[in-house]
């Protein structure tokens, strides 16, 4: 087992250097020895302004090839790397940049003026500028300079990246990924998904994420194969480029708004053999409605920041709507009771804890935070509450933080969202728990209608029979469009937060 991507990707170079890595939509290639020879040459600009191994590089930019190639340029130069979410403000820069004590940083060219006062206020010594395009200072001083390469200095447990958690839940925490969690998990993933030099992944996720940044390309690098890079997801776009394709990794948005894309059909997705979708819940009617339209049965998965990927549903075998299937190869898997850590029986909800060489070193500078989620056998406490039936299929019932307490009873929001999900009308759910003056906590959906004309009182009645009293929501709000990250999770933090008071009043 390799125990670093970047040694992979020179191994690739020197064996296939002709071998596509990077197709653009307008049909240019880039191939293996060609990104080899641009990411080393960021790499020399790197150790040029002063980063050593171990500094963190720092980048925000917008997707495009040489924002990928930086991300590999950051390797060969020894530094950790940090990718941010083009969404994050100045002021939210401030916190990361400052956190993760940045050595260098990237950053868009329009962004100057602003990054530099940044910069100068919390100590970040050098910067570079990257468009999409290749435009700005990073491509054109890199250009001038002879390749480095710190490949073959790199431990396996030497720290990769650093990846900053939404923070949904208080301050974002930054998980340690060391290159040998990012080069086993890949090895896995591109054997357990039957990758091989001849694939082609669509890629329209985002690079500032581990579904894009890691899965993606460290499969396609461990694989040898080459990825179709797109800016960003377009539905249309997608079916346009298809046909020259293999694999699809998405998110749940990609699926839904493929099937209303008119061009969308079961001869477009002919030549694919394999549709991946993680990064939120997949429901299981559109897993059931893909599949009739193409005859693929989306392959649903489950990972996080701080572990990449830890189940999947088989590549051959039952790929079950509403599981992420099995734990991968060399994971283990365990349900525990959320407050006494007791290991829980099949059948049985409780807290998700992984085991592996996936799972991270620990949250950047929060030894307390690290020694609280990381138990000293190895398992990583997840948050996510899961439940593991007779075959070992793992199902996600939730995030521990979306738990509903009522009346003293435990409820758990994906059963209730997969029962309304299943109404006729209903497009997409989300339940949350809101305050209640008598229960402590109420069941409230929150849903998308297809439907104009449905209403709260049709989905109750199809709600009717298939819940205990204490699941059923005591409200159904509709809304235009459930509010989601840029990952495509609904953010039910939000929702809690807008609906606190739907009781204060009535009480009822």
């Amino acid at each position: 087992m390799a125990q670093d991507i970047l040694s992979v990707f020179r191994q690739r170079a020197a064996t296939a250097p002709e071998a596509p890595f990077l197709i653009l939509p307008d049909g240019a290639v880039i191939t293996y020895a060609a990104a080899l020879d641009r990411s080393a040459r960021m790499a020399a600009l790197f150790r040029a302004r002063g980063v050593v191994p171990g500094d963190r590089i720092a980048v925000q930019v917008e997707k495009g090839p040489d924002a990928l190639l930086t991300y590999l340029g950051a390797l060969a130069a020894g530094a950790v790397y940090l990718p941010l979410n083009t969404a994050y403000t100045p002021a939210e820069m401030r916190f990361f940049l400052a956190d993760a004590g940045a050595t260098l940083f990237v950053h868009r060219p329009e962004d100057e003026a602003a990054m530099a006062a940044l910069c100068d206020e919390v100590g970040v010594g050098q910067r570079l500028t990257l468009g999409p395009d290749g435009g700005g200072t990073l491509v054109a001083a890199a250009a001038q300079l002879a390749p480095v390469d710190a490949a073959g200095s790199i431990a396996a447990d030497d720290l990769a990246a650093i990846l900053y958690t939404s923070g949904t839940t208080g301050r974002s925490k930054g998980a340690m990924l060391t290159h040998g969690n990012l080069a086993s998990n890949a090895e896995t993933l591109a054997d357990y998904w039957r990758f091989t030099p001849d694939d082609r992944l669509l890629h329209a996720l985002p690079i500032f994420h581990t579904h894009g940044l890691f899965v993606a390309t460290n499969i396609t690098i461990v694989a040898g194969s080459a990825m179709i890079l797109l800016p960003r997801f377009d539905a249309a776009e997608l079916v346009r480029l298809m046909p020259a394709a293999s694999v699809l990794m998405g998110v749940p948005t990609f699926y839904t708004r493929l099937l209303a894309e008119p061009g969308f059909t079961r001869d477009v997705a002919r030549h694919m053999r394999l549709f991946v979708s993680g990064s939120a819940p997949l429901s299981a009617e559109t897993h059931k409605a893909f599949n009739a339209l193409t005859g693929h049965a989306i392959l649903e998965r489950y990972g996080m920041t701080e572990t990449n990927m830890n189940t999947s549903n088989p590549y051959d075998g039952d790929r079950v709507p509403g599981s992420v299937g099995l734990p991968l190869p060399g994971v283990e898997l365990r349900i525990t009771d959320p407050a006494s850590g007791a290991i829980l029986p099949a059948g049985e909800a409780g807290m998700i804890e992984v085991r592996g060489p996936n799972v991270f070193k620990g949250y950047w500078q929060l030894p307390d935070k690290t020694a609280e989620d990381l138990r000293l056998n190895g398992y990583f406490i997840t948050g996510d509450l899961g439940v593991v039936d007779a075959r070992g299929y793992v199902s996600i019932v939730g995030r521990a933080k979306d738990l509903i307490i009522c009346g003293g009873f435990n409820v758990y929001p994906a059963e209730i969202e997969a029962l309304l999900d299943a109404v006729p009308g209903v497009a997409e759910s989300a339940v949350i728990g809101v305050p209640h003056p008598d229960l402590g906590e109420s069941v409230v959906a929150v849903l998308q209608r297809r439907d104009p004309a449905l209403d709260e009182a049709r989905v109750l009645a199809a709600l009717d029979g298939q819940l205990a009293r204490f699941k059923q929501p005591r409200r159904i709000v509709f809304v235009p469009e459930l509010p989601r990250n840029t990952m495509g999770k609904v953010q039910k933090k939000q929702l809690r937060e807008t609906y606190r008071d739907l009781f204060a009043a009535s009480g009822s």
